[in-house]
């Protein structure tokens, strides 16, 4: 199904926000398109930090790394989730995998004016790992996860796919 290089930041982030998410979204349900939360999302990323360029890895995409190898990810929610840290680690993983020496993630999130910086350490590493090997055991499984309590699923694009009933 999927590959251990082939884990990106959004594996990461659904693995965190809801595992149900991930399987379907590796399947090919993608309903993000349709969700206005998503909309802000990329027009929020579109028009900060325009003067700095996206890194490309292939599976995962950052939003830009700094000249002193700080990895920078622009977000649009008002506050920290831990799926957000641990994809802004997740991609000094990839980097360091690269030969990168990636010094941690600094997230932005602009409509609070906040920033939290997150050191790459070698508990970060094993976490990393950790969250890699779990996207494959999530996304390996034959029947999607359970549906999270309908209180957690305010906003995501997946709610109607999974309360249609």
């Amino acid at each position: 199904m999927i590959r251990y290089g082939d884990v990106g930041g959004v594996h990461i982030k659904y693995l965190y926000h809801c595992p149900r998410q991930l399987w379907l979204y590796v399947r090919g349900v993608r309903p993000e398109h349709l969700s206005a939360t998503v909309q802000l999302g990329k027009a929020v990323h579109d028009s900060t930090y325009t003067r700095n360029s996206p890194v490309d890895l292939g599976a995962a995409k950052l939003d830009f790394v700094d000249g002193q190898q700080w990895v920078h990810e622009v977000k649009s929610s008002s506050r920290p989730t831990a799926g957000d840290r641990a994809q802004g680690l997740h991609y000094c993983h990839q980097l360091h995998r690269l030969g990168v020496e990636a010094q941690g993630a600094i997230l932005h999130y602009p409509s609070t004016r906040r920033t939290e910086r997150l050191p790459y350490t070698g508990e970060a590493a094993a976490q990393a790992e950790a969250d890699i090997q779990a996207v494959l055991d999530v996304t390996a499984a034959s029947s999607s996860p359970e549906r999270l309590a309908r209180s957690r699923c305010r906003g995501c694009s997946f709610t109607d796919y999974c309360w249609m009933e």
